[in-house]
């Protein structure tokens, strides 16, 4: 069964081109071309990804995103002519897993929609032991299963991108890992030295899973480096 996208972009000639292109490649395109259209399709038909125009009529991008995030973890990327530092790091900040500006190549699009479904979707096939379905360290407990985690037993929701960096650090416990590195694993993208997309991903992840986000227990800073666990 191909994946199915909803894509949320006002301007049709845009909307068309990204659509025929994804179709060609096997995947189902559902468009929407205003907020309000967008969150009713959302609350009644499931999705492997959404591509997000942040300058929508009626409903803003920014505003569907944290409605979507309120809800759901799908991968959301966001296609924007708003491409300031502070624009990117609002959209990933509330819960994007990827940010491309305009105008983008529709072969670059294409390779950031195939990889944020492959990340979506590889940590939730069965594993043939039960062990292996979780990773936990500390109070924190990631299902490979589920796509979930625990924090001091209460249920807390992370989008794609920062149960992935979680699950990199859970997995290989005494390395330091570089903002290049973690770009290029969890992204599976070249690394072009913006490490605001790297430091709000790690402040959000902080927010949720540290006790005291300003002395982190999970996640260290070692400066002039990366990170690393909190070991």
């Amino acid at each position: 069964m191909s994946k199915r996208i909803l894509l949320i972009e006002d301007d049709r000639e845009i909307s068309q081109l990204i659509a025929s292109h994804l179709k060609q490649e096997n995947y189902t395109v559902v468009a929407a071309f205003d907020g309000e259209e967008a969150a009713e399709l959302f609350r009644k038909e499931k999705f492997d990804l959404i591509l997000l125009d942040l300058m929508l009529p009626k409903v803003s991008g920014m505003d569907l995103l944290k409605q979507i995030r309120e809800t759901s973890v799908v991968p959301v990327l966001i296609i924007s002519a708003k491409d300031s530092d502070l624009d990117k790091a609002l959209g990933l900040g509330f819960g994007a897993d990827d940010y491309v500006s305009k105008p983008f190549s529709i072969i670059e699009l294409t390779a950031r929609v195939q990889a944020a479904i492959r990340r979506a979707t590889q940590y939730i096939q069965a594993e043939s032991e039960p062990a292996s379905h979780t990773i936990q360290y500390k109070d924190v407990i990631l299902d490979l299963h589920t796509f979930s985690a625990q924090v001091r037993g209460q249920n807390v929701q992370l989008t794609s991108k920062e149960f992935h960096i979680l699950k990199l650090f859970f997995t290989h416990q005494s390395r330091v890992f570089t903002k290049e590195q973690i770009y290029q694993l969890i992204w599976e993208d070249d690394y072009f030295g913006n490490e605001n997309v790297i430091n709000v991903h790690i402040r959000r992840l902080r927010e949720k899973i540290e006790e005291d986000p300003s002395t982190p227990e999970y996640i260290r800073t070692i400066w002039g480096i990366g990170y690393k666990l909190g070991v």
